[in-house]
């Protein structure tokens, strides 16, 4: 598993290789609780250790930099944003997987363990065919896969993520727990 996978779902974890992915970023309305930046760790899908430091960058840009078993670091920008409940965030795709914006979620339970979540690619594919979003289906190069690009406004994306009758449209992908000091 690549560690840049784990982090896309700060929603950074792609399954199956769907990947839903936006042609803009949610807007960043507040900085990110202050219990998510640290030292994190987990083990990925091998049972091997994953490590995740997640720091501020400045205004409300946060870097977060995995290292997997290999210890290779791998660097990945990120803002957030608070929308009724949940946090949110944004963050730049790689060019070799098509650009754009990935959107997930996060939780910070009780300081001491992060869980990310992911977009269910199928639930966003049907609101598509059902005009709850725009969009279109698209080749994931890297994964062989099929993925979904949304092109509708940040708002209606948030209209859509917060309607209740969507509650179960987040998929836990990762939990790590606050790494020793």
């Amino acid at each position: 598993m690549k560690a840049w996978r784990v982090l896309m779902s700060l929603s950074f974890l792609l399954l199956g290789g769907c990947l839903v992915t936006f042609n803009e970023p949610l807007p960043s309305n507040q900085a990110a609780p202050k219990a998510l930046l640290g030292q994190w760790s987990s083990k990925d899908a091998w049972g091997e250790p994953l490590r995740l430091s997640i720091s501020r960058l400045g205004g409300n840009a946060y870097k977060a930099v995995t290292r997997g078993k290999d210890n290779k670091a791998e660097e990945y920008v990120f803002s957030v944003s608070r929308h009724g409940n949940r946090w949110y965030l944004s963050a730049g795709v790689p060019k070799r997987l098509g650009g754009n914006f990935l959107i997930g979620g996060f939780d910070v339970v009780d300081g001491k363990e992060l869980v990310l979540y992911n977009l269910d690619a199928e639930q966003v594919r049907q609101a598509v065919e059902k005009k709850e979003l725009t969009g279109r289906s698209t080749e994931v190069p890297e994964d062989n896969g099929e993925g979904v690009l949304i092109d509708s406004t940040p708002a209606r994306v948030l209209a859509y993520l917060d309607d209740p009758a969507n509650s179960d449209l987040f998929i836990e992908v990762a939990r790590f727990q606050r790494a020793g000091k």
